[in-house]
């Protein structure tokens, strides 16, 4: 049967796979393209970043890929030089799009090496990196990797202010296809990627939704405890523990303690239309929170992983 039971409700389990559903970590979705195509040009984006950025640079680009591509650039690095990737969880889990965007010019590690020219900081999926000043000590340049962490800070209050070179990667926050934006204080900074048309359509889409950012971050955190409360009755429990002052959750990851297969569970989600994956290296899973799930939305992850753990493990 393709109906599956869940507080007496029904959802779609086994279809045609050119009917499932798409989920994404980006609150990104077929109906933005019509929706953003048509949004009047704006200012608003401009005076917020100027008023974020005081004293900073900032240049749009067209991804956080070609932001952190434009920052080692800037670092004169070579084949025998090495950056140092620093992540709030310490797990050894780094997107590919980091890692091999640093292979174009050097070697990486997850310790300071004699040869370690630069340091770059994972704020992992809205929750910072904590005593970030710390890491000042040794006096190297710091990239910030604020891919999923726009509005999250952390405890010290110190995101964003300690990098010379700052990334953000928009489609992880906003409804929009690409874009991304460089905040640093070098003044030599001339890189341009990015067309004039580009560069206003992302300004505009920007602008229609950062007058939201207030709701837009009171929904994320509504969806990771719902989630997080679900979730419970699985034996799962949340990975990182959110400040709800300070956090704003880019996906929700939980511990499944070995609970489950999570290769299979993995295919299995992906099979039904969620962007999802493996924590790597640690018994946890990650899921979409973003703004425009609502908690029928949720719900269906939960029935997925229910009829995953009655039938799917078998």
């Amino acid at each position: 049967m393709p109906l599956d039971a869940f507080n007496n409700k029904f959802a779609i389990i086994s279809c045609d796979s050119f009917v499932q559903p798409s989920y994404r970590i980006t609150p990104f979705s077929t109906e933005d393209i019509k929706k953003n195509r048509h949004l009047m040009d704006s200012g608003v984006i401009k005076n917020y970043f100027d008023n974020r950025f005081i004293g900073k640079k900032y240049i749009y680009t067209t991804s956080g890929r070609s932001a952190l591509n434009h920052a080692l650039t800037s670092l004169n690095l070579n084949k025998e030089d090495n950056v140092t990737i620093f992540t709030t969880s310490g797990n050894f889990y780094i997107s590919g799009c980091v890692t091999k965007e640093i292979e174009k010019f050097c070697k990486w590690t997850r310790a300071i090496e004699k040869n370690t020219r630069a340091i770059l900081v994972n704020h992992e999926f809205g929750f910072p990196y904590e005593k970030l000043s710390k890491l000042k000590k040794y006096k190297l340049p710091i990239i910030e990797d604020c891919a999923h962490s726009f509005i999250s800070q952390n405890y010290e209050k110190s995101v964003g202010r300690i990098g010379k070179y700052v990334i953000y990667s928009f489609p992880k926050f906003f409804p929009i296809q690409f874009g991304g934006l460089l905040v640093t204080d070098d003044d030599e900074n001339n890189f341009k990627d990015i067309s004039e048309e580009e560069k206003n359509y992302i300004k505009n889409v920007l602008s229609y939704n950062i007058v939201s950012q207030e709701k837009i971050i009171l929904k994320r955190i509504e969806n990771y405890r719902y989630l997080e409360q679900k979730f419970s009755k699985f034996g799962f429990t949340s990975r990182f523990e959110l400040n709800e002052e300070i956090h704003c959750p880019g996906v929700y990851l939980f511990n499944t303690h070995q609970k489950i297969d999570l290769n299979k569970f993995k295919l299995f989600m992906q099979s039904h239309g969620v962007e999802s994956s493996i924590f790597y290296k640690e018994d946890a899973f990650f899921l979409p929170v973003h703004q425009k799930l609502e908690l029928d939305d949720l719900d269906y992850f939960i029935t997925l992983i229910n009829h995953f753990g009655e039938r799917g493990q078998k």
